[in-house]
């Protein structure tokens, strides 16, 4: 994530990093540690991610039994097949 500073006191620019391919694009909309590094408040929230996918892909859920993490789904248009 960009942090980019502007003319008016205490508002900032947080620009994230866009990964993007031939199925979509994934991107890392807040994580905790980053805010607090750079002396943001960080609420109880730890992470938050979101990708697009174009139609007909399949996408994984990465198990993890070292920090688990939950899932939640949204579908802004369209429909969803969540397993």
């Amino acid at each position: 994530m960009k942090l980019i500073e502007t003319a008016l006191p205490g508002v900032l620019i947080l620009e994230p990093q866009v990964h993007g391919d031939a199925r979509g694009f994934f991107v890392e909309t807040y994580r905790a540690s980053w805010f607090e590094a750079h002396g943001l408040t960080a609420p109880v929230f730890v992470q938050d991610n979101q990708s697009r996918s174009r139609r007909g892909v399949l996408r994984g859920l990465h198990y993890q039994t070292v920090n688990p993490q939950g899932k939640l789904v949204r579908c802004a248009r369209g429909a969803v097949f969540d397993v």
